[in-house]
């Protein structure tokens, strides 16, 4: 601790924080598993109240994510999201347009391509269902994870978190207490995929299912049918969600990953 305080002498307070908060989210980047903030402290030398209070920083712009308050660290949805991006999207998108097409003929409902980001959930491609009375479209908008099926996919894998705070009111049957949401998560991993219905907003269902990518299976993407509750009703998701997975394992073959049958979402 003391070299690092020698080396810091002389440096601008600014330059000194942006260099103690590098290190530390190199820290978590290197780490094969989630690491706490004491191992932290101790890898990098500095006080465990700077790295709580550096790391309150990272997390606000997406670097890192903690399980829960005090729990490790592992790297934020900002970085998955650019890794995804530099290795993946564009091939994501292609390789996804068989699965995209197959799900709209088969349901005649909106289908989409998401990855999740430091904001929320960003889709990334759609293809329109047969009917007039559609979900609208999603490409390149952002929704929220606690009230979306792609949304829970993401926190169900663990490669999302949620922000602190109160989990906002969207649709007349949003989840907004957390302890339910967690119980709601552990359904989605059981089951190998999400379903939200009147929960972003009134009139509008959705069922998710988690895409994985290379030999270690992360969850990169999901894949969506959307649609209004009149025709997305619980007999109609419920024969829609092997259609669903099914075609999630294919796109997730062509990206690398074999499917195992231990994943879900």
């Amino acid at each position: 601790m003391e070299q690092l305080f020698q080396e810091e002498l002389g440096r601008s307070p600014a330059s000194v924080a942006v260099d103690r908060g590098a290190r530390l989210l190199a820290g978590v980047l290197a780490s094969d598993d989630p690491v706490g903030v004491s191992d932290l402290a101790r890898s990098t030398g500095l006080p465990k109240s700077t790295v709580s209070r550096l790391l309150g920083v990272l997390e606000r712009h997406g670097l890192v994510s903690q399980d829960g308050p005090r729990g490790p660290l592992r790297p934020g949805p900002a970085i998955l999201s650019y890794a995804r991006r530099g290795l993946h999207e564009r091939d994501v998108v292609a390789l996804a347009q068989p699965s995209l097409e197959a799900l709209a003929q088969a349901s005649g409902e909106t289908i989409n391509l998401a990855v999740p980001g430091a904001g929320g959930v960003e889709h990334l491609a759609q293809v329109e269902g047969r009917h007039f009375l559609g979900a609208g479209q999603w490409v390149g908008r952002r929704v929220e994870l606690h009230c979306t099926a792609v949304g829970k996919v993401f926190l169900a894998a663990g490669v999302a978190t949620l922000p602190g705070g109160d989990l906002p009111r969207r649709g007349p049957a949003t989840i907004t207490d957390r302890g339910a949401l967690e119980r709601e998560l552990r359904l989605v991993r059981g089951a190998g995929y999400a379903t939200a219905v009147d929960e972003l907003e009134a009139g509008l269902a959705a069922i998710a299912a988690p895409v994985r990518a290379g030999a270690e299976g992360v969850v990169v993407a999901a894949l969506a049918v959307s649609g209004p509750t009149l025709r997305l009703g619980l007999a109609e998701i419920t024969r829609l969600a092997p259609l669903l997975t099914l075609e999630a394992a294919r796109l997730g073959a062509r990206l690398g990953h074999t499917q195992t049958g231990e994943h879900a979402a």
